[in-house]
């Protein structure tokens, strides 16, 4: 099954300071058919203003990746972690038993991101925090894990989840394929530029696809693309 979510079809709201899009309900917005994908819970798609941010809040029980479209975001947390993660970078934060943190775009332009929040296998733990650079160039053609629970993804940050995040970039006319583990389990992947096909279903930029009973997964680039993709319990 593939079932495309085109950017126009997802909630949204204005802040002024900030202009976010949900894959998936969140906040004010709610459709009984988009409340999770598995255990993938949220797939905001968020613009920040310079000079604006997140004020401190709390988080628990959730694992949250953070993958920076454009710009950077600093963050800061009660666990004392201080960091600034640029574009094509990622960071992953374990709410665990309760973390405080604050996510700020000091830049002079806007900062564009996905954030994806993915139900962890078990409550509590001690919360923690990490971030990474993955170089684009070491993605090209294929899908390489960005934040993963699966034991072999050694070079990923660690998740306390049955999922894994990965990115790729796909030259036009090229083609990469994935296969999960097992059929039933949940895709989902946003473009987070260019434009690509999957089967006869074609996404642009910022759109949705939801994937499940496929034994494998070629994405074409019908343009130079940067994907996203979550696979989830």
């Amino acid at each position: 099954m593939i079932e495309l979510r085109p950017f126009e079809t997802l909630g949204s709201a204005n802040h002024g300071w900030l202009q976010a899009n949900h894959h998936f309900s969140f906040a004010g917005y709610h459709d009984p058919a988009r409340v999770n994908w598995g255990s993938l819970r949220v797939w905001n798609d968020d613009t920040i203003a310079p000079k604006s941010g997140f004020p401190t809040h709390p988080h628990n029980d959730m694992e949250i990746i953070t993958y920076v479209r454009t710009g950077a975001i600093t963050h800061r947390d009660s666990m004392g972690n201080e960091g600034r993660t640029e574009a094509g970078d990622v960071q992953v934060m374990s709410a665990g038993t309760g973390v405080q943190h604050s996510e700020f775009n000091l830049e002079d332009e806007d900062t564009t991101l996905f954030q994806l929040w993915i139900i962890p296998s078990e409550r509590g733990g001690a919360p923690s925090w990490g971030a990474r650079k993955f170089p684009k160039d070491a993605r090209s053609g294929q899908f390489v894990p960005l934040a993963s629970g699966f034991a072999n993804d050694d070079d990923a940050l660690p998740i306390r989840t049955d999922a894994r995040v990965l990115g790729a970039t796909v030259k036009a006319g090229e083609s990469v394929t994935y296969t999960p583990a097992d059929p039933s389990r949940h895709l989902y992947m946003v473009p987070a530029t260019g434009k690509v096909r999957v089967e006869d279903v074609e996404a642009k930029a910022r759109d949705g696809i939801a994937i499940t009973q496929l034994a494998s997964v070629t994405v074409t680039a019908l343009e130079d693309s940067e994907l996203v993709l979550v696979d989830a319990a």
